[in-house]
């Protein structure tokens, strides 16, 4: 799929050693290293590539990583740990001289058992906790005996450490239940999208600013179609899940309007038209986000000319065309941001530009044009791309390309993420076979 969607907070130190010293050389190990440390996920697809997917862990990260770690070979070792506490405070009462005795220290054997087995594990080291404490206190004579006191501090430490157990064990299923739900809602949202969609090569880096969220409001897909291949990318203004709604009600008018509409202009109005009746459904719900709007780029890869891009923007960055001769900006003219119709009525200019089948058009949102650094500077989307493409013309295939983009804005920023992030690229497919722009059979097309 393309990118999609948590773990160290941005600003921590696992997050800034995953945003310096990278390189696009190798963007596979890149993904591999920076996915963990971010609420986002990356993913290329192009010809002959293996789908990657790296989801950033969110609510269930520490869960999964620490069943991950509790298991050699498959087979859980949570019981190791306790177990050796256990045989190693039992040997070294065996060892003590009278006064001093270490077996009420036994009641630790269940606590750590708590925190690292399941509730039935907990209940097993609780008993024979409490029955080696018996044993090994009954060995003694009388005199150096540590008591009924500490049998009973023992057995109450074993039940305390079962229901602390099973508090834990009931939380971390709601959080990996969590987990689930906002892994569907991504999914909803920010589909996977299959190698060569639409007969376009496709690399994506999606990273939320919040660490615990695995969506927000930055949005975008590829649409094919009987009239070409669509592309759009676009940032819902605001955060939570007002802006994730916006996202999602724009993507499914995209879906549709993307295949059956033959006029990208008639594609932009739609959206429009979206965008402005998603506000009055929040308003009449009595809302105060009832005046969203979002910035996007719409593409179209037209099928009748190879080598050309039709461009329009609502109010976004425009796209740049990346390639070994350089970096150049597709811009169609100042359009307003959608569910801003009022302002400037009619859908905005729509240009077509020639791009050669080795260039690949770069599509961002504000976190990266945005990004500064200590000294408050942006960052030079261009001006770094543009060197590094000197230096290396393979930079600008599309897996490296979002690779190097998403490592420049991380290490400009410090590892910090200001807003959202996206970073889009896409280029025409060496074959031109479009998966998924298939009309059915007697041309007419799907409702």
């Amino acid at each position: 799929m393309t990118a999609l969607l948590s773990v160290p907070a941005p600003g921590t130190r696992a997050h800034r050693r995953a945003a310096g010293g990278k390189s696009a050389e190798r963007p596979e190990q890149d993904a591999a290293a920076a996915a963990p440390c971010f609420a986002g996920a990356v993913s290329r697809h192009g010809r002959g590539q293996r789908p990657l997917v790296r989801h950033a862990r969110a609510g269930g990260r520490d869960v999964v990583r620490r069943q991950e770690l509790l298991r050699v070979r498959g087979r859980s070792v949570a019981w190791v740990p306790p177990l050796l506490l256990l045989v190693a405070i039992a040997v070294a009462d065996y060892h003590t001289i009278g006064e001093f005795r270490m077996i009420s220290w036994i009641v630790l054997v269940p606590g750590i058992a708590a925190a690292l087995c399941g509730v039935w594990g907990t209940a097993l080291f609780a008993v024979v906790s409490l029955v080696t404490y018996v044993v090994a206190d009954s060995a003694w004579p009388h005199e150096y005996r540590a008591g009924r006191g500490d049998f009973v501090l023992v057995a109450l430490g074993g039940v305390l450490a079962v229901l602390a157990c099973a508090i834990r064990v009931r939380d971390e299923h709601r959080a990996l239940h969590l987990r689930d739900v906002t892994d569907t809602i991504r999914r909803t949202v920010l589909r996977p999208l299959p190698p060569g969609w639409g007969g376009l090569d496709h690399s994506g880096v999606y990273l939320t600013a919040d660490a615990h969220a695995r969506v927000g409001g930055d949005f975008y897909d590829i649409q094919p179609g009987p009239h070409g291949t669509r592309v759009l990318v676009g940032d819902v203004q605001g955060k939570g899940l007002g802006a994730v709604e916006a996202a999602a009600a724009l993507l499914g008018t995209f879906r549709e309007a993307a295949y059956h509409e033959a006029d990208l202009a008639t594609v932009a109005e739609r959206l429009e038209t979206r965008m402005i009746r998603h506000r009055g459904h929040t308003v009449a719900l009595g809302r105060s986000d009832g005046d969203r709007f979002a910035t996007a780029v719409l593409l179209a890869f037209p099928d009748d000319e190879r080598q050309a891009v039709d461009v329009l923007l609502f109010g976004h960055e425009p796209p740049l065309a990346v390639g070994p001769g350089g970096v150049r900006t597709l811009s169609s003219g100042a359009g307003l941001p959608l569910g801003c119709r009022e302002l400037a009525p009619g859908p905005p200019e729509t240009r077509r530009w020639h791009v050669s089948d080795d260039e690949t058009v770069l599509l961002v949102t504000d976190g990266v044009t945005e990004a500064r650094d200590g000294a408050g500077s942006f960052y030079r989307l261009a001006d770094e791309v543009s060197r590094a493409v000197a230096e290396d013309p393979g930079v600008a295939e599309p897996a490296r390309l979002a690779a190097f983009v998403r490592d420049g804005t991380l290490r400009h920023g410090g590892g910090h993420l200001a807003d959202d992030t996206t970073v889009f690229a896409v280029r025409r497919a060496p074959t031109h076979r479009r998966p998924g722009s298939e009309a059915p059979e007697g041309g007419r097309l799907r409702s």
